[in-house]
């Protein structure tokens, strides 16, 4: 009997440091003795380059664009530690949907059965989330992943974007699509950045998963073209990654999240506001942020 694949979707809005955070829970879990592959599935194909020293890999699309068929193993490529590298890619700028790569490379990678002949313990899809639409539905509406995971700091924008993918896990939920496993805080460095994402996180029914600090060794790490597991595995910040990727190895109970309204979301944001004002011209303290 062939072993489960464990397939879990990381999303995240453009610049929040979801890809960062995806590669360095792949590097981690291949030092921890997993088969893993990361599948890039922003357009912007960036998402391997720092498991590959900084270089760029061809996608299913550009290759696609070559030749008519393609295998798998065409545009599977190997990075640290043995993990398996591909980029979906997406279409000429200014043309097409941007999120038709997906599609069309879990479509090919499913046709030939590529994830069963790697012997595969982990598929983690790295997946811009600024859109839950189209393409970059796909592995939550079809329930290719089982988890899924969404990378958001303590900007309005940023738990704006979570919201949205709540409302898309929502709506997908009796249809076999996947489930929320938690918000993997990022860049939470100030007490109250952790206030805001856990208050944010109790109105919606889900979890923080891990917090991750915002840290110069994962600047100096990707000025390298390496994750921090890689660059500077003995780290605290590398000590944080494991320990990320050691709760999403183990995850096993995912839910279905509680979104807010647009509205609601906006009145939320406006009390938080109010709370960082008053504290930034003393008129309250931190500790006073559980009262909100």
């Amino acid at each position: 009997m062939a072993k489960k694949i464990k397939q879990i979707a990381i999303y995240g809005k453009g610049g929040i440091g979801k890809s960062t955070t995806t590669s360095n829970i792949s590097a981690a879990l291949s030092t921890a003795g997993y088969k893993v592959m990361q599948f890039g599935c922003d357009p912007k194909s960036d998402s391997t380059n720092t498991l590959r020293s900084g270089k760029y890999i061809p996608t299913v699309l550009d290759t696609l664009r070559e030749k008519n068929a393609v295998k798998a193993s065409e545009v599977i490529f190997e990075g640290f530690n043995g993990i398996y590298c591909v980029e979906a890619g997406g279409p000429a700028p200014g043309v097409g949907c941007a999120g038709r790569g997906i599609i069309t490379a879990v479509q090919l990678f499913k046709q030939q059965k590529a994830f069963e002949e790697l012997d595969l313990d982990f598929v983690i899809y790295d997946v811009l989330g600024d859109v839950v639409c189209g393409g970059f539905a796909v592995p939550v509406r079809e329930g290719i992943a089982e988890h899924v995971f969404t990378v958001s700091s303590a900007d309005f924008m940023a738990v704006y974007a979570a919201n949205n993918l709540f409302k898309g896990i929502q709506k997908y939920s009796n249809a076999g699509g996947a489930l929320l496993g938690g918000v993997i805080a990022n860049s939470i460095n100030a007490p109250y950045a952790r206030e805001i994402i856990d208050d944010f996180v109790s109105i919606t029914k889900t979890q923080v998963v891990e917090y991750v600090p915002r840290s110069v060794t994962v600047t100096q790490s990707e000025l390298q073209g390496k994750t921090t597991i890689e660059a500077a595995p003995d780290s605290k910040q590398a000590e944080v990654y494991r320990s990320l990727a050691n709760k999403i190895a183990n995850h096993t109970e995912s839910k279905v999240p509680a979104p807010l309204e647009v509205k609601d979301l906006r009145e939320w944001a406006a009390k938080w506001g109010d709370y960082l004002l008053a504290m930034e011209t003393g008129e309250v303290g931190v500790e006073t942020a559980s009262n909100i």
